[in-house]
């Protein structure tokens, strides 16, 4: 297989309630080092991941709605809007999904357009379906709803619940979106050989804390 510049795909993500400013910073100086795509923080963290990522091509992302999903619409929006307006450049964002499975999805396309309105012209969006939790048909419905809405990807799991990616979901979303959409897997993604079976199957974002543990293991097999 030719070498895959993997740094590329890699969202930094440090995500879990504990977290301090000089674990942020680290992960900044992380992905300013090996030239991952993003880092992705919890929306209290923005404004200091913008800073520090000033002047790189690393871009900031904030987690919305993050983990559940559950706030409303408005309160989505105003966080998307916040988080904008302090340095963020792409927003993963909880798709509801209680609402989902309840059969209302003209709500959650009406949800979903309206963070994608609030980013636009101004951050990427990507919605993350929590796929642990939808059977097969509503991942399929939750695709097409995103792509609909104007996401720019969809992705697989916050890493908060039960499980994480797996390389025949992303496959199946892929599958559903296409080329023009972006699929990004995440959650229980700890290594170079797991990273690449998601590339394979069809991920161009992998959203990890182990991004430096990935690249080093690619380094290691001369990769």
């Amino acid at each position: 297989m030719e070498r895959i510049a993997i740094n590329s795909y890699i969202d930094h993500t440090i995500l879990k309630p504990e977290t301090t400013k000089d674990q942020v910073i680290q992960v900044c100086n992380e992905a300013k080092q090996y030239q991952f795509a993003a880092v992705c923080v919890n929306p209290c963290f923005t404004a200091l991941v913008a800073s520090c990522l000033k002047g790189s091509r690393v871009k900031t992302g904030a987690a919305i709605g993050f983990p559940l999903g559950c706030t409303t619409t408005e309160v989505k929006v105003f966080e998307t809007k916040d988080a904008i307006k302090k340095g963020a450049t792409e927003i993963d964002v909880v798709m509801n999904v209680g609402t989902l499975k309840s059969g209302d999805t003209g709500l959650v396309e009406k949800e979903i357009a309206a963070v994608v309105e609030a980013a636009r012209g101004k951050a990427t969006v990507k919605v993350i379906l929590e796929i642990c939790l939808l059977t097969k048909d509503e991942i399929v419905t939750a695709c097409k709803i995103a792509q609909k809405a104007g996401a720019d990807f969809v992705k697989t799991s916050t890493g908060f619940n039960v499980a994480g990616a797996t390389v025949e979901h992303v496959a199946l979303m892929r599958q559903i979106v296409g080329k023009n959409m972006g699929v990004k897997a995440s959650g229980g993604i700890k290594s170079y050989h797991d990273a690449i079976e998601m590339i394979k199957a069809g991920a161009n974002r992998i959203g990890t804390s182990a991004g430096v543990k990935i690249i080093q293991e690619q380094e290691a097999q001369g990769k």
